[in-house]
């Protein structure tokens, strides 16, 4: 039953929509349907069942903090760590997150609000994105 909603929450690096549907969030943000949203889950194990992280950058992985990982074959990933955010994830078991935009603009309350199926409070913006690193099978890439 929730693997259908978009909830509006507090995430750990903005205020963002999370859902299992890709699709919704595609419409709600008016996004290319071909680009990939980051996957969220809540422990290294998770992230070792959906991916596999090339040896070389396993230490740089477990020890990031609000930090996204695209993997080599172009899937996105973050570790959540924060309390707020991991509590609605581990009912979800993992989720798709993504800032609550249309994509290319700015936030709108409003607008994230009509769109959101749930809202989940407070909602609070930390002032820091996440960073972004490309990780291949021997390199690394800082995005962001």
């Amino acid at each position: 039953m929730l693997n259908n909603k978009v909830f509006l929450t507090r995430t750990d690096t903005t205020i963002g929509f999370v859902s299992q549907n890709d699709r919704r969030l595609t419409e709600i943000k008016k996004r290319p349907p071909h680009k990939h949203y980051i996957k969220a889950v809540t422990s290294l194990m998770s992230l070792k069942r959906a991916a596999r992280v090339p040896s070389a950058f396993k230490n740089h992985v477990r020890r990031a903090r609000r930090t996204t990982f695209i993997m080599p074959n172009g899937y996105s990933y973050r570790v959540i760590r924060d309390p707020h955010h991991s509590l609605l994830l581990e009912r979800l078991g993992w989720a798709y997150t993504t800032s609550a935009n249309i994509s290319g603009q700015e936030y709108d309350e409003a607008f994230a609000k009509e769109e959101a199926d749930v809202i989940v409070s407070p909602l609070t913006q930390n002032a820091l994105p996440s960073s972004i690193f490309k990780l291949g099978k021997n390199s690394i890439k800082r995005i962001r």
